[in-house]
């Protein structure tokens, strides 16, 4: 058993579907601050600013950079994170999928809705894992949180955009349930963090995340890991992130040079 996961957290990962782990990136939260400002200075084709109808500060988000600045790139290579992965997904190997930037300025009047990560994306598997890093301090009531064990309800869910729209033109799968109406009747959980935890949760976990209302910047960046069974799929349109260049057949095996195998136990 790895020293930095314990068969515990192992088990709440299975159960919940989203686990805390304190202090495990604490080693890398200047450099991953300094990345996200090279990465702002420099944002790739794939960035989404939302800039709120009400004036108030902005929401950057960027994908698939996390091989172009020093600070991502050492986050996936040189941290824990590939082992934990592969721990976490009892999977052989850990390959990285891509990495989602998200930084929400003080005053940011933007919910992230709720939503499950898997509909998105142009692969399907069950050994998955993002983990979600903050770089500061982020108190229970403005975290992200989770619906405990909503990763075993086997269904996929409408997947739209940030800003409410669908991403894929009449899709006429089943909405995402109303969770702040019924937020009674469902297990609701979250935590609050500190730069260089990680909050680990299944690409199929319902979550969603407040509006930054505070005076300081919720910076994060989120990375995200399929295991020994993950496949590509055909979805009914362009996913999230995109990747235009590849081509891949639904039902392959997922991998190339753009998901790399960063860890394997021998």
């Amino acid at each position: 058993m790895d020293n930095f996961i314990t068969k515990e957290q192992i088990e709440e990962f299975n159960t919940n579907g989203a686990v805390l782990l304190k202090g495990i990136f604490n080693d890398h939260v200047e450099s991953v601050r300094q990345a996200i400002e090279e990465n702002k200075a420099k944002p790739s084709w794939r960035e989404r600013t939302y800039k709120p109808d009400d004036g108030s500060a902005p929401f950057f988000q960027d994908y698939v950079v996390w091989n172009q600045f020093d600070g991502y790139r050492s986050l996936v290579k040189d941290s824990p994170m590939a082992e934990a992965a592969a721990t976490l997904m009892q999977s052989k190997t850990a390959r990285i999928f891509h990495d989602h930037v998200l930084v929400k300025e003080p005053g940011n009047s933007i919910k992230t809705p709720w939503h499950q990560d898997q509909p998105y994306y142009l692969v399907e598997a069950q050994k998955t894992v993002s983990f979600w890093v903050p770089l500061d301090p982020i108190p229970r009531e403005r975290t992200i949180e989770y619906i405990a064990g909503s990763h075993n309800w086997n269904k996929d869910f409408r997947p739209d955009r940030f800003d409410g729209t669908p991403l894929f033109e009449d899709d006429t799968s089943e909405a995402v349930p109303d969770v702040e109406t019924n937020r009674d009747q469902m297990d609701v959980i979250g935590w609050a963090v500190e730069p260089g935890d990680a909050v680990a949760f299944s690409f199929k976990t319902l979550h969603g995340a407040p509006a930054n209302s505070s005076d300081i910047r919720r910076r994060v960046v989120s990375i995200r890991w399929v295991g020994d069974d993950a496949r590509f799929v055909e979805r009914p349109g362009t996913t999230s992130p995109a990747f235009p260049e590849l081509d891949y057949k639904a039902g392959e095996k997922f991998e190339g040079d753009e998901f790399p195998v960063i860890y394997e136990r021998n």
